[in-house]
């Protein structure tokens, strides 16, 4: 048996508890594919009655077994577990495959008894999948416990929620031909063992090339980001996730908690740990082909060879919706193709051969040898009739197509850059397209199909490469000061941090601030005013119970004289009182104002599932209507930060529009590593949000800051 703490996923012999001799029931049918499937190990058929199964010897109990047992298959109901569990245990068997539904899925009895099944198993040391699962299968060692017929053995592994969806993976798979599978493993309900073992083990499996994830929901997030980030430079992740229309935490009290938890943000944080996320079901299988066949991209740039106008468009279309690049091609290549393609042949990308290829298909392996040379070129996408010329124009142009298929092949490997390969002959798969995919290069039928194949390409050679060369900051010391402010609000029964001790923290961890200045009674007011020594000043009310201020009318901008400061603070608490009449007022703010700039939003909330996550935006008061923000897990590296800002939608306004300057993009992503630090520092922040901060082309300034703290602080 393999090692590694799912090692029973590679039995050396396994128990079929509640084995029949009813062909209709699991524990029938699962016997018989192990028999049907030669596996080399022993089969145990465990029933109080039966003697014999499909010609074995069956067992009354699992403790009448004589020799070891590594796996159980248990076919049993529900109410059975807690005492199989314990003979499971007693027997020394390392894991149990869990068919039965009825537990947590169910309602309240459902969950007391999974909770009572998962403590027998914690108890004796028995690992559990599921329950609730479809089962498992691992064909390289002919263990087929899903009962999926027709399966071919090959690189690619499945960890699912959904048996339905793992089998529409595996018929999509066979349809194509060429792509067999190591391991399933249904998760179920994921009682013990959850998502990121299942990876972590996929990870480690010398059979698996490719884990493909189905994935409704994680329970342990941050767990699996951090298993994925270490799987990934290693191998390919590739993942659907369903759930796109979560509407988020309702509960959230700052505008970061408000648009977290959102798909989007799932999404983020698994590109941030390498993984390749698949926005359509169907381009699942498509993209884990060619991430296991091709070598992942070392830029997003990429050239289109193609032998007609039509094609030629749609796919530059298609790479440019995924934001990949077509490069200016270099002179050389446009001469050298010039020298084999007719004059009325495109040598620009994308590259059009305009007939070239019609009487020798050949020809395309002269363009990509000639594109792949071109130092600008990172991936070659190749789209049109390929495959199909003997059928468009003549027999004889048979043969050198399927030697064209050769020589494109070998093009791969000699330059270490992908080629994808589209074509609408696809459907006939002629024996030049069967060539090209049995030594390597992926075919698809759908432009848009196979450009999400080389986005994947890109992003996962992108990601990969980012991952090994800027790890996260590891947690700094805490500077002197910073826990005594949060000890305080503790202390005084608050749950969010007064915004003047929001800002000491700041201070604390690096992140320059205005002089602002806290003042508790209007008699203070003067001396604050000359303390600030600059105009214009700005306002704001200090409450433990009024959050959003301005909502309240608790801010007052503009302030030029001592007269307005006194008339402000009257106004500040005569509204705070009107909006909520029982506030308890510690006292105002006061501050010079900011130059206006640019408004950004960093902001942090503390997500159930995937722990604390940064996210970066637009700010201002419409930031959770425009929703153009990213998010990332902390801690962040430097390039987490970089990219968080490049990705938003809004990116042309942070370079500069209609004459504005561009902005101090370090200025920024200094404060989002000084903040990432602060929130590892402190794990009782469960909020925070910095809106707005204005960018300068020198700097940038925070305005507006809110920190709130978690109702019962960590355990550590």
């Amino acid at each position: 048996m393999a090692d590694g703490a799912l090692s029973f996923l590679s039995p050396r012999s396994i128990a079929i508890v509640g084995a029949s001799n009813d062909p209709t029931k699991r524990g029938y049918q699962a016997i018989r594919y192990l028999i049907a499937d030669n596996f080399s190990g022993d089969i145990y058929p465990i029933h109080p009655r039966e003697r014999e199964i499909l010609g074995l010897q069956a067992y009354p109990r699992i403790g009448d077994v004589a020799g070891d047992i590594d796996l159980a298959l248990v076919c049993t109901p529900a109410r059975t577990l807690p005492g199989i569990l314990s003979e499971l245990g007693n027997k020394g068997v390392l894991g149990a495959i869990v068919l039965a539904g009825g537990f947590g899925e169910t309602g309240t009895e459902g969950q007391a008894l999974e909770h009572q099944t998962l403590n027998v198993a914690h108890e004796h040391g028995v690992r559990i999948v599921g329950p609730n699962t479809s089962g498992v299968f691992n064909l390289h060692a002919a263990m087929n416990l899903v009962g999926m017929p027709n399966v071919e053995p090959g690189g690619l592994g499945i960890i699912s929620q959904s048996g339905n969806m793992a089998l529409s993976i595996v018929t999509q798979a066979a349809s194509r031909g060429h792509l067999g599978f190591s391991t399933y493993v249904g998760v179920g309900n994921q009682a013990d063992i959850q998502f990121h073992e299942f990876l972590a083990h996929l990870g480690e499996d010398p059979n698996t090339f490719v884990p493909i994830l189905y994935v409704e929901g994680f329970k342990a997030g941050r767990a699996f980001l951090d298993v994925a980030r270490n799987v990934t430079q290693r191998k390919p992740v590739v993942l659907y996730k369903s759930g796109r229309t979560s509407i988020g935490q309702e509960s959230a009290k700052s505008h970061t908690g408000a648009l977290a938890g959102s798909y989007e943000m799932s999404v983020d944080l698994l590109h941030q740990a390498g993984v390749v996320v698949a926005r359509q079901s169907d381009h699942v299988v498509p993209i884990a082909e060619a991430l296991s066949l091709q070598p992942p991209a070392a830029s997003a740039n990429v050239a289109v060879l193609a032998d007609g106008g039509g094609h030629a468009t749609i796919a530059a279309d298609s790479l440019t919706e995924n934001e990949l690049h077509l490069p200016r091609l270099h002179q050389q290549t446009a001469a050298k193709l010039a020298e084999i393609l007719p004059t009325a042949a495109s040598l620009a990308n994308p590259v059009d051969v305009a007939g070239g290829t019609d009487a020798n298909p050949g020809v395309f392996a002269d363009c990509a040898e000639i594109l792949l040379q071109d130092p600008n070129v990172d991936g070659l996408l190749i789209v049109g009739l390929f495959g199909g010329y003997k059928l468009r124009f003549a027999e004889s142009l048979g043969p050198i197509e399927n030697e064209t298929a050769k020589r494109l092949a070998a093009l791969v490997k000699r330059y270490n850059k992908p080629i994808l390969l589209q074509s609408l002959y696809t459907p006939m798969w002629t024996d030049a397209l069967r060539i090209l995919r049995t030594q390597g290069v992926p075919v698809q039928e759908s432009i848009e199909i196979v450009t999400s194949c080389m986005t994947a390409l890109v992003h996962y050679g992108h990601a990969k490469r980012r991952n090994a060369e800027h790890p996260p900051i590891p947690a700094q010391p805490i500077p002197d000061g910073a826990d005594a402010i949060m000890a305080t609000c503790r202390a005084e029964g608050r749950l969010s941090l007064f915004e003047h001790e929001a800002i000491e923290l700041l201070k604390a961890y690096g992140v320059t601030m205005n002089n602002f200045v806290f003042v508790r009674s209007e008699e203070d007011l003067d001396t604050a005013v000359d303390a600030i020594d600059a105009t214009p000043m700005v306002m704001k009310v200090v409450s433990k119970d009024i959050l959003h201020k301005t909502e309240a009318g608790g801010v007052r901008l503009s302030l030029r004289s001592k007269e307005t400061v006194h008339k402000a603070y009257r106004e500040i608490l005569e509204n705070a009182l009107a909006y909520k009449p029982d506030a308890d007022i510690a006292g105002v703010l006061m501050g010079p104002m900011a130059k206006p700039g640019v408004e950004l939003i960093i902001g942090m909330t503390r997500d159930p599932i995937y722990g604390p996550v940064m996210m970066f935006g637009i700010g201002g008061t419409l930031v959770e209507v425009l929703r153009d923000v990213s998010f990332r897990a902390i801690p962040l590296s430097r390039a987490d930060a970089e990219e968080m800002m490049e990705q938003i939608k809004s990116g042309a306004i942070l370079e500069g529009v209609r004459g504005a300057p561009p902005i101090d993009k370090d200025a920024v992503i200094d404060v989002m590593m000084r903040v990432s630090a602060l929130v590892q520092a402190h794990p009782e922040i469960a909020e925070l949000d910095l809106n707005p901060i204005f960018a300068h082309q020198v700097g940038c300034a925070v305005v507006d800051v809110r920190i709130i703290l978690a109702e019962e602080p960590p355990d550590d």
